[in-house]
């Protein structure tokens, strides 16, 4: 009975044993297998379990092409250039004073006679002979200058700038226009030679007075500094 127990109790746990090494399904017929091999020989190994499903990888797909999206119907235009800026107009010259000065002083020449012309040429040709002012005497070694509007050296000279340059040579400080040196000199009625002797008030031209019916000046566009004839009538004679 020992020995038939011992035999029963090997063979339960054999069977226990198979149990737990087999799947549900084998269970049963491998622990028969097992008892019956215990009072036999060694156990049988069991059965290799059912293989486990083939796993394939997916098959790799073709790349699909990139859509280009873009907008339809639109035309890409050109960034304008900027305009060029516009040049600056060139200041306009002071020839307004000089156009009008040569026009009342052209004027007036226009209204002197003949006889007064053909004393200015007999003037002329005796004017070589000292004065008795200073003033005078400079103006006729700055005779044959051009007549240049704004100009007041001997590169050029109009009517007021030629009178400020001779009376600044004899020490005597003028104005620059015509009408300042008329309203700075003192009126005179009897003139000597030196005064300065005005057209139009305020004046429009101004000459140096050198005696009689003469007068050192220089005229407009086109003349030059000389000793002439007052032409017209003067307006006044100022002293300085």
């Amino acid at each position: 009975m020992t020995g038939a127990k011992a035999s029963a109790v090997l063979a339960a746990s054999g069977g226990l044993v198979a149990a737990f090494a087999l799947p549900a399904s084998a269970a049963p017929e491998t622990a028969k297998t097992a008892t019956k091999d215990v009072e036999t020989s060694a156990p049988v190994t069991p059965a290799a379990s059912t293989a486990a499903p083939a796993i394939s990888a997916p098959a790799v797909s073709t790349p699909v092409k990139g859509v280009t999206v873009g907008v339809r119907g639109v035309t890409a235009v050109a960034k304008p250039k900027p305009k060029p800026k516009p040049k600056p107009k060139p200041k306009a010259k002071p020839v307004a004073s000089s156009t009008r000065e040569g026009a009342l002083v052209a004027a007036a020449e226009r209204s002197s006679d003949k006889a007064s012309r053909s004393t200015t040429r007999t003037a002329i040709s005796t004017s070589a002979k000292q004065s008795s002012s200073q003033v005078v005497n400079i103006a006729r070694t700055l005779l044959g200058i051009a007549y240049v509007y704004g100009g007041d050296d001997p590169s050029g000279f109009d009517c007021s700038g030629f009178t400020q340059y001779v009376f600044r040579k004899a020490g005597i400080s003028l104005p620059r226009t015509a009408s300042a040196q008329q309203r700075e000199g003192t009126r005179v009625s009897n003139p000597q030679p030196g005064d300065l002797v005005f057209y139009g008030s305020p004046a429009w031209h101004v000459g140096i007075y050198t005696g009689g019916d003469m007068m050192i000046d220089s005229p407009r566009t086109g003349k030059s500094t000389s000793e002439r004839n007052m032409f017209g009538t003067p307006t006044e004679f100022r002293r300085y």
